[in-house]
């Protein structure tokens, strides 16, 4: 089986403008509701909503038909948290609440197999289509979308540095909380 392509990061990299829509409801239901709706990309909020792996799971398969990309935040950089998002299958994650360049690093790790990070292995997952698909550690990190939040006047002024670490996709300002 192929690795899962990720439609987000493909059309980021070659410079496509997205639109997208910000989803806070953790219900499968309203989901795949909005899914066909014309959006390239729905953002599943789990740090500023009630939901969790275990509602973003249904999500993903609600939204699974249709021609958009679930991106999903955590509530927190966590690499356990991180981690149980990427076995579910998740291939864009915003990482909220980034002050500088080592909390990046720590985010780029927790999205990469060892040796170049600290991501665990386990070979049947949702992501690896429960061992189906072929060398998926290796072919990961191609497919894997980080983003990252800055959302303080201190991450403003490392904005530079955040951004030019290696692994970094994109760098997302929180206007709200700048505001």
């Amino acid at each position: 089986m192929e690795h899962p392509v990720n439609r987000f990061k493909r059309k980021l990299l070659a410079g496509q403008s997205q639109i997208g829509l910000w989803c806070g409801l953790p219900g499968n239901y309203a989901a795949e509701i909005v899914a066909p709706s014309g959006f390239d990309w729905l953002l599943f909020d789990t740090e500023h909503s009630p939901g969790d792996v275990l509602t973003v799971l249904p999500q993903l398969q609600a939204v699974a038909p249709y021609d958009v990309s679930p991106v999903v935040r955590p509530a927190i950089n966590d690499p356990v948290l991180i981690k149980r998002f990427l076995d579910i299958g998740v291939q864009t994650l915003l990482i909220p609440y980034v002050q500088n360049a080592e909390e990046a690093k720590a985010a780029v790790a927790a999205v990469r197999y060892p040796p170049d990070g600290i991501r665990g292995v386990s070979a049947l997952t949702r992501a690896t289509r429960f061992g189906r698909v072929a060398h998926y550690a290796q072919n990961a990190e191609r497919e894997i979308c980080l983003l990252l939040q800055v959302e303080t006047q201190e991450a403003l002024g490392n904005l530079e540095s955040i951004a030019s670490v290696d692994g970094v996709d994109g760098v997302f300002v929180g206007p709200a909380d700048l505001a």
